[in-house]
């Protein structure tokens, strides 16, 4: 059962960065002229949606293969990773790109709605970049999918 959730948990990895740069992308060439319009929603809701579904897997892991335990191996860079590093990116770029999304509900403009979802979206897309045990980070043993 672990192993399948890590799959999952890997490939939904390159639905969320798809649609994260896509929702990047379409907000920010409709910043300036653009009509924020049904497509638009959910172009970023997807992006939204797709990052609490990841967010709930990786608790899901968490939780399942005791990743706390890495706490006590700070000086271990895997471990670390996992508990501190990985999981913390994680929940802070899913924090922006919710704050992103809400904030965007509340403007007036379209102009302003599109602001918000290509800033706050974008740190979220760079933190999550940044957290993601890569293959080639030497000593975290990441795969591609």
């Amino acid at each position: 059962m672990i192993n399948g959730l890590v799959h999952a948990h890997s490939g939904l990895r390159w639905l969320l960065l798809i649609a994260l740069v896509y929702a990047i992308f379409n907000a920010f060439s409709k910043k300036k002229n653009g009509t924020f319009q049904a497509q638009d929603k959910m172009i970023s809701l997807l992006a939204f949606i797709l990052s609490h579904i990841q967010l709930l897997l990786g608790l899901i892991l968490f939780v399942l293969e005791k990743k706390w335990e890495g706490f006590a191996h700070m000086k271990e860079a895997l471990p670390r990773f996992f508990a501190v590093e990985h999981t913390l990116g994680m929940l802070i770029a899913i924090a922006l790109i919710t704050i992103g999304y809400a904030k965007s509900k509340k403007q007036t403009t379209d102009s302003g709605k599109f602001s918000k979802i290509a800033t706050f979206y974008l740190i979220g897309l760079i933190l999550i970049l940044i957290s993601i045990p890569w293959p080639f980070r030497e000593a975290l043993q990441g795969h591609w999918f």
